[in-house]
């Protein structure tokens, strides 16, 4: 059975992913790009926070949830209109929510002040909007007591009397939990108990599941309810107690036509079972089973339910709503357990390439047979080790859905207008990386409202809108992830950020740029255009972190700006750093891999397309274009061999901003998957070297970093050679 951590664990993970729902609806109804479903939907996501954190007693997380809630369902009933406004305040409340989650996930105190002021504007909300309106006087009821876990208004008599009261209607409810509802962190007596507070409930124990006492298993569900509910409260309020559980129970409600003298002791009663009402409230905790899924679109919202008449009683059962399609199954895993699987395929990986060096090492007569075999295992790695990596895949939605509060909190106190505009959040990419991405995304976000998206005045005198706009935006991109942060703000200034680089010292004052070089300066150490130091920006650190950050990620960061429309920084990222597709090459006497996502082609050209010009190391004419090359002996200090100029081998390869470059090798040896090994922790960083892996002759191979060979080409690596040839030493 589950310990209770280990439920916690779930609820706060189901919180995540609530909190994300939550965000892009709220963002979709600010844009007015909802349906009519989303505001159910951010609805359902409050109510389950609020529903859970209830179970685990987070008394002020229910507390903020219950009026976050209740302003939400006033605007999906179509009794608060969803104004500007409102919608801002409610993506301030989410904020506040994911405080209080994060806080009680920690274990951290709660300030008892803490989310008062977000909770206050809800409530005028309430207030404003009940003026003249039947629905207010229920909503402000419903604010005003947060003593007890009242989720719904009630009257103090409720509890007290049998007494038929005018506009109650009596409902039959059977309740039947499903044996694994325990396991999903759901408690029956809960739902019960938040019944018992729409009206006099009389419900009876079905027992009949019950297994013998040897063969019982506290982690199941075993028993049911049925009996009626006496209450004034309309039908879907009742659905909404069973909410969380839909999928996971078999649930009842039917109305039932009351006589003159009917009464809820008149109730269809197990006389063999135990009325619900002996058991003291808090003093079981029985596992709960989630209704069958009913027939409207939405679960919070009730079906057409028929209204009965007094033999309806004595009448078969009704007939369960129509099954929807199954949803696809899920379980959690320890990440732990997932990372040993992995390293288990890397290993299987090497065997697989050293079992293909043996047999391709014997005669043809015996091989021939084993070759075939081996293909299948090829064939079969690979499926195994796609699949483990999609394990391993996390959608980028994770690490996006920060960002929209970090720009309404930025525009708040840089006093402009911005929005956030989000694009490719369910974009996969291994969980290696999106732990490491979040960091430079807030940097890079943090400069774009910063330093890019004017003041209000400053926009509408431009003509442009006094809101600006910032999108993130994700994609898969020839084997990597292509993130780009975009902003239509004013761009880079050259002039400006020369003037500052030369000031500081950073640029020669003699020195001539490109306007592209020119734009690569914010990446400098020390470097900010900003005249004063704030909580911000201006101390001259963070984008020379996000490029250091997404280099050693084996990523690459280009930018792009136009003056006075806006700028645009694209980050490029391998989808994994364990398992990759490489190309074997030879260079002198030395082996090195490269990895194919940077392969653009492969070519053997003649002599007569190379051509020596000042300044560099020869340039290749490639159908109208002049690439240059670099020869990676001589970046790398390796003797060379006395491979002819002609039967050498030039691999084209993205250097970035659509450039290409041309890296001179010996041979090439043939395609493998490798499994990246860090070298890092043995040795230490080296330029131009991402890792290093093992081949199927048992040898170590350095795996090549071309976005930095790329740079390197540029600069002077005297002491590249130096520390390579100690690395080298080392494996």
């Amino acid at each position: 059975m589950a310990s209770l951590d280990q439920l916690k664990g779930t609820f706060f993970d189901e919180c995540s992913e609530a909190l994300q729902q939550i965000e892009l609806g709220l963002s979709d109804l600010r844009e007015g790009t909802a349906s009519d479903d989303t505001i159910n939907a951010v609805f359902r996501s409050v109510h389950s926070v609020k529903g859970g954190a209830g179970i685990f007693g987070f008394d002020n997380l229910v507390k903020f949830a219950h009026v976050f809630e209740t302003v939400l369902d006033a605007m999906r009933s179509g009794k608060l209109p969803s104004s500007q406004d409102t919608i801002d305040t409610l993506l301030q409340a989410n904020d506040v929510l994911s405080d209080l989650i994060g806080m009680s996930r920690s274990g951290d105190v709660i300030p008892v002040d803490y989310g008062l002021e977000c909770r206050a504007l809800l409530e005028r909300i309430l207030q404003v909007n009940s003026r003249g309106d039947e629905w207010g006087d229920e909503g402000s009821a419903a604010v005003a007591d947060f003593d007890g876990l009242d989720f719904v208004p009630v009257r103090s008599d409720q509890f007290d009397t049998v007494d038929e009261q005018p506009g109650e209607q009596q409902y039959r409810i059977v309740f039947r939990p499903k044996p694994d509802l325990l396991k999903k962190a759901n408690e029956p007596l809960y739902i019960l108990r938040e019944l018992r507070r729409l009206g006099t409930l009389a419900l009876s124990v079905e027992t009949e599941r019950l297994p013998l006492l040897m063969d019982l298993e506290p982690d199941r569900a075993y028993l049911g309810w049925t009996g009626t509910l006496q209450t004034s409260a309309p039908v879907a309020q009742i659905h909404e107690v069973f909410e969380f559980v839909f999928d996971d129970c078999e649930l009842e409600i039917v109305a039932v036509q009351m006589a003159a003298d009917a009464s809820p002791s008149q109730a269809p009663a197990d006389t063999s079972g135990m009325d619900i009402a002996a058991y003291p409230e808090g003093d079981v905790a029985l596992p709960v089973e989630p209704a069958l899924e009913p027939t409207s679109s939405s679960p919070s919202l009730a079906p057409s339910l028929p209204v009965e008449t007094s033999e309806a009683e004595t009448a078969p059962r009704s007939a369960p709503a129509k099954a929807l399609a199954p949803a696809a199954t899920t379980t959690r895993v320890e990440l732990e357990k997932i990372d040993r699987v992995v390293n288990m395929v890397g290993e299987l990986v090497i065997a697989q390439a050293m079992l293909g060096q043996v047999v391709h090492s014997l005669p043809e007569d015996i091989s021939g047979r084993l070759v075939q075999v081996l293909e299948e295992v090829v064939h079969h790695t690979r499926e195994l080790k796609d699949s483990v990596m999609s394990m391993r895949a996390q959608q980028v939605g994770a690490v996006f859905q920060r960002m929209p509060r970090l720009v309404r909190e930025l525009a708040a106190k840089t006093g402009k207008k911005a929005r956030l505009e989000m694009a490719g959040e369910s974009t996969e990419v291994d969980r290696s990386i999106i732990e490491r991405l979040g960091d430079p995304l807030t940097h890079i976000i943090r400069n774009a409202v910063d330093h890019g998206i004017e003041k209000p005045e400053l926009r509408a005198a431009a003509g442009k809108p006094e809101e600006g706009t910032v999108r993130l935006s994700a994609e898969h991109r020839g084997g990597r992830i292509i993130i780009e942060v975009r902003d239509d703000g004013a761009g880079i200034n050259p002039e400006r950020v020369l003037k500052k680089a030369r000031d500081r010292g950073l640029v020669k004052s003699d020195a001539s740029l490109t306007e592209d070089e020119i734009n690569n300066l914010i990446f400098l150490p020390g470097f900010s255009t900003a005249e004063s130091v704030s909580d911000i920006s201006g101390r001259g650190v963070g984008m020379d972190v996000v490029r250091r950050n997404i280099q050693d990620l084996g990523g690459r960061i280009n930018v792009k700006s136009e003056r006075g429309r806006g700028m645009t920084i694209q980050l490029a990222l391998p989808l994994t750093l364990a398992v990759m597709d490489g190309m074997v090459i030879r260079v002198g006497r030395e082996t090195y891999v490269m990895p194919m996502s940077s392969i653009v082609e492969c070519l053997r050209p003649p002599a007569s397309d190379v051509h020596s010009l000042l300044g560099t190391r020869g340039m290749l004419q490639l159908r109208g274009n002049l690439v240059p090359l670099v020869h990676l002996g001589e970046l790398l200090d390796i003797a060379a061999t006395d491979t002819a100029s002609d039967d050498r081998v030039v691999i084209i390869s993205d250097a970035g901003d659509g450039a290409r470059f041309g890296i001179v090798v010996d041979e090439l040896c043939g395609h493998q998957q490798v499994v990246v090994k860090s070298i890092e922790e043995s040795y230490g960083s080296v330029p131009g070297i991402a890792g290093a892996t093992i081949l199927g002759n048992g040898r170590v191979a350095f795996i090549l970093d071309i976005e930095k060979l790329s740079d390197l080409a540029g600069h002077n690596v005297s002491n590249v050679a130096v520390r390579y040839a100690d690395a080298a030493a080392t494996m």
